[in-house]
């Protein structure tokens, strides 16, 4: 089979297609013949030999992916045959994903919905998954003014999406005139560019005395310091990531003087009592009634490296996968 291999850590032109063996299902495990694998920006900076938070520079070499879509081409023992043949979308781990075929436990596979594409079933198992339960945590309502941060991106887009979907006033932001044309699209009912210095301005300008309630901020560093300084008094700031390299710097004095909420949404604060699996099936299930629409950029297999370049150079549109 092919599949993609990193060898040594370094740029995406690490990332080189090369022959293996098929992969043999162990007991208890599945064959999937991929159809659609996940491309993830934290995966950008393991191949770099970086850590991210939990998350450490893997051992040599390896096959990336941690997510695909396919259908289950063999079954290992222990594993009801019942499998062969079906459609599914599975959580891997940390490697495996990338290539023609991977192996996967039989607990973890989603079959997917008849009416739900591939790529949209990777979508939604890992940032749709994460999507459902951040707004768990920020529970919009039609009263809200809601700041995206990154609204053209895989998680913000769908931030969009519910806020407006939950009736509330939203406001997006994102990096250069096409992502804020996307995120126009979407239904922010403001959209504003922030790379023009003067961004938190334009926010204020066309709010017109509103002021924001929540933000939703996935980016960090300067830009996410310059959101929570949007906020409103007894406004709500959630983080779930931070794209900038490092996360938005808050203070005590900040929650205190302004009496604001700081949250770090993702994690036990994001899981409800049926667990992760009651997220990514409440995700499918969003997904494939076309009420959680992933904006996705594709890429053959063997342009994985372009790929990671896309995703480090933020010229990839929300989700990033490669079609096998």
């Amino acid at each position: 089979m092919r599949a993609i291999r990193l060898h040594s850590f370094g740029p995406a032109e690490n990332l080189r297609l090369e022959e293996l063996p098929e992969p043999v299902p162990a007991e208890g495990q599945v064959r999937v013949d991929v159809r659609v694998s996940g491309v993830h920006l934290i995966e950008t900076r393991l191949r770099r030999g970086i850590a991210v938070g939990p998350h450490r520079p893997p051992e040599l070499p390896i096959t990336p992916g941690s997510e695909v879509a396919g259908v289950v081409g063999a079954v290992g023992p222990g594993v009801s045959a019942d499998w062969l043949g079906r459609r599914v979308v599975v959580q891997l781990g940390d490697a495996g994903g990338y290539a023609e075929q991977a192996l996967a436990d039989e607990s973890a596979l989603y079959p997917i919905p008849d009416e739900l594409a591939d790529d949209v079933a990777v979508a939604a198992i890992t940032t749709g998954t994460t999507a459902q339960g951040v707004l768990g945590v920020a529970r919009l309502t039609e009263r809200d003014v809601v700041l995206v941060m990154s609204a053209a991106g895989g998680l913000g887009s769908l931030f969009v999406q519910a806020a407006k979907a939950a009736g509330a006033l939203v406001v997006g932001v994102a990096g250069g005139a096409a992502k804020v044309a996307r995120v126009r699209a979407l239904g922010a009912d403001v959209a504003v560019d922030y790379s023009a210095a003067d961004w938190p301005e334009r926010v204020r300008t066309a709010l017109a005395g509103r002021e924001i309630g929540i933000v939703l901020d996935g980016v960090g560093g300067a830009s996410g310091r310059r959101a929570l300084e949007l906020l409103g008094p007894g406004g709500r700031f959630l983080m779930y990531g931070w794209a900038a390299g490092e996360p938005t710097e808050i203070t005590t004095r900040d929650l205190v003087e302004r009496q604001l909420t700081a949250t770090w949404a993702i994690g036990p604060n994001m899981v409800p009592p049926g667990g992760w699996r009651e997220l990514t099936t409440r995700a499918l299930r969003e997904a494939a009634r076309g009420r959680l629409v992933p904006t996705i950029t594709r890429f053959p297999l063997d342009r994985a490296a372009d790929a990671h370049a896309a995703l480090e150079g933020r010229a990839a549109e929300g989700k990033v996968v490669l079609t096998v």
